[in-house]
């Protein structure tokens, strides 16, 4: 399994790059704090698990509660990580199936990959929420390809790129 996870952070009109631990991360207090220790101002996380998803955290500088957003909400039930960080600040999944869905599992209620969470966390930063959804739902579009492409649109891409090599 890869697990990557990385943050841009601007402080004094200038980006930097860092690199945090997935493992070292027991619930979304825990990322909220490793971003707080990034910087006062805005701090975004990406968090991506083998291709399969792209995890989307933002801070602002006024904000207490983090902007959680993740393009596939069935890695709320398939990956145990997305599950430890994000669904107590996602919507729940509760209430998906239908009567005939029963007889398939949990899998069944997940037919297609949808984003869940907010749309609109980085449309300060160049992409609204409709550009998001848009390179989402490209095809061939890898969860690193878009976070090079957010961060590019933040403004952030050149360093962001050197830092991933």
């Amino acid at each position: 399994m890869t697990t990557k996870a990385i943050a841009i952070a601007r402080e004094h009109g200038h980006w930097s790059v860092h690199e945090l631990d997935p493992a070292d991360l027991d619930d979304l207090d825990a990322l909220t704090d490793a971003m707080r220790d990034l910087g006062d101002a805005s701090v975004v996380a990406f968090l991506e698990e083998d291709d399969e998803y792209l995890a989307i955290v933002r801070l602002g500088d006024k904000q207490l509660d983090p902007s959680v957003f993740l393009s596939d909400r069935r890695a709320l039930v398939s990956s145990d990580l997305a599950d430890r960080l994000f669904s107590d600040a996602l919507p729940s999944l509760a209430g998906l199936s239908t009567e005939d869905d029963e007889d398939d599992d949990d899998s069944a209620v997940l037919l297609q990959a949808s984003p869940v969470g907010d749309l609109d966390l980085l449309a300060d930063l160049g992409t609204s929420e409709e550009d998001l959804l848009e390179l989402i739902g490209e095809e061939g579009m890898l969860p690193a390809d878009l976070i090079s492409a957010l961060s590019e649109r933040a403004g952030a891409g050149e360093i962001f790129d050197d830092a991933r090599g």
